[in-house]
């Protein structure tokens, strides 16, 4: 909690003084997320430690992915990506639970790296830019094929899903460059499935379309 404490007290405004306005203005991405899905109500977790984590982590539902996140912060070193500085990452953390197993379909332009907290496993699904499409479980059992880290490479699609049984995952994510809304994409339709179907065994068309969920385009 120490790192969310840092970050409330950051943002507390001082009278007379401007020394805050530029650090609310490096954040002022996340914290248009933030406000943005303030008033989604998700289904309340059975499990009272996931329940605990929301709690503690200040977090909230992220409509359209589905699933919970809690802001870390963000890096005051830039790159320049695309024209545009940009703050060299952003971390959040996030959370699937036996009610929201399932994080949709999305497309991401930062790589993206997971790190397992506790809980899980989890599936990934990954689809690249050539077409590949690629599944890896994050977890803790080395022994089993599961990994404790899943990086994610920019300008990929990805879903997630909880295994049935498991109460909760909670993961630190870092995304580098840092998250903007206009450097992501929620859902898809025909294209992607074109594109993606049998390029796995598992990559059915009855799969596709339950990772895309909700959120398909045509």
């Amino acid at each position: 909690m120490l790192a969310q404490q840092q970050h409330a007290a950051n943002l507390r405004h001082r009278p007379g003084s401007s020394t805050q306005f530029p650090a609310m203005i490096r954040l002022l991405p996340l914290l248009l997320l933030s406000a943005a899905l303030h008033a989604a109500e998700p289904p309340l977790p059975a499990a009272p430690r996931a329940r605990e984590l929301i709690t503690r982590l200040q977090m909230q539902f992220l409509e359209g992915e589905s699933g919970y996140f809690g802001i870390i912060g963000r890096s005051p070193q830039t790159v320049t990506a695309g024209g545009r500085d940009l703050a060299a990452q952003s971390q959040i953390y996030y959370l699937l639970t036996a009610e929201l197993p399932v994080n949709y379909l999305h497309w991401l332009a930062s790589d993206d790296t997971h790190i397992l907290l506790e809980g899980g496993p989890v599936d990934y699904f990954i689809f690249h830019p050539d077409g590949r499409a690629e599944k890896v479980t994050l977890g803790h059992d080395l022994a089993a094929g599961q990994r404790p880290v899943v990086a994610v490479p920019g300008n990929c699609w990805k879903a997630l899903r909880l295994h049935p049984g498991a109460t909760h995952a909670l993961m630190a994510n870092v995304l580098s460059p840092e998250w903007t809304p206009d450097r992501v994409k929620i859902g898809a339709g025909r294209e992607f499935m074109a594109k993606y179907l049998g390029r796995a065994p598992w990559a059915t068309e009855a799969e596709l379309r339950a990772l895309i969920g909700p959120n398909r385009k045509d």
